[in-house]
């Protein structure tokens, strides 16, 4: 069940690309989101660990 409080991220991707996606989301025993989320989190560590930490500035609704 989708937690209703994540953000949806809805992206254009070519089928090629997509395949690709899904090919090495596969391999690494992923799901295809779970490897974009993996990616993106591989991203931010890599900015953070060069730049420092982006500070979090949200407000979050209970």
């Amino acid at each position: 069940m989708r937690n209703k409080k994540n953000k949806h991220l809805g992206i254009e991707i070519d089928p090629e690309l997509h395949y690709k996606l899904h090919y090495i989301s596969k391999y690494e025993g992923r799901s295809a989101n779970g490897q974009i989320l993996y990616l993106i989190r591989k991203c931010v560590k890599e900015f953070e660990n060069v730049e420092g930490e982006i500070k979090v500035e949200l407000e979050i609704k209970k």
